[in-house]
């Protein structure tokens, strides 16, 4: 890791984590190791490798989230699992201070299939990695540059069951119409052709740390 003033960049192949606090709460209930591409003053890159084991919420029975109907999907007891990411490999994206970071989706063999605006507290970095909280609601934006919402239902929920107010959910809409703009206009990272990027064929899969819902000493800009 580099120190450049109050904020320590890491180098590109070194391994971290990407977690998510839950929501109206304090634990971390999503932890992703991943590997860094590239991280500097105007962009941090990690690439989330297939098979990489995770921590991810489920019902408190096991059963995965998305199976509970979403009228008691957020208030339904819950805990967490280790996992695997399954499937193709994602790239993430995020700029400083930004609202969202955005991901790059593949299917097998490398065929470029979206880009993913993941709307979201800005990234709070520590030494072992960045952390956020998901704010429901997501763009997708795909290969000929069209675009559509993605779970309105549940960034409604949400609010209803009072995992945001309304001053936070207009935020996060007014984030989104910022994405929006920058999707307009074409702007990066949508234009800076991270498509036809590709892992190191080096890098190994990070592992899970022991300690992956450490408190974390947060970094100042």
């Amino acid at each position: 890791m580099e120190t450049g003033g109050s904020v320590a960049h890491w180098t590109p192949g070194d391994q971290i984590l990407w977690r998510y606090r839950e929501n109206a709460g304090e634990r971390f209930h999503i932890a992703r190791p991943v590997t860094v591409v590239r991280d500097d003053s105007e962009l941090l890159a990690v690439w989330l490798a297939p098979g990489t084991q995770c921590v991810k919420p489920v019902l408190f029975d096991g059963r995965p989230v998305h199976t509970e109907p979403l009228e008691s999907r957020y208030t339904t007891p819950r805990t967490v699992q280790r996992d695997h990411w399954f499937g193709t490999g994602v790239l993430k994206l995020a700029r400083p201070g930004d609202p969202w970071s955005v991901w790059l989706f593949w299917e097998p063999g490398w065929r470029f299939k979206n880009w993913y605006v993941n709307l979201e507290a800005p990234l709070a970095r520590w030494a072992g990695g960045v952390d956020s909280e998901d704010y429901f609601l997501d763009i997708c934006v795909y290969p000929d540059r069209s675009w559509g919402w993605r779970d309105e239902d549940e960034f409604a929920q949400a609010q209803r069951d009072g995992l945001m107010d309304a001053r936070l959910a207009d935020r996060v809409r007014g984030a989104g119409q910022s994405a929006m703009e920058v999707i307009s206009a074409w702007g990066p990272p949508f234009a800076d052709g991270w498509q036809h990027w590709r892992p190191d064929p080096s890098w190994a899969v990070p592992p899970l740390p022991e300690d992956w819902n450490r408190t974390p000493a947060y970094m100042t800009s």
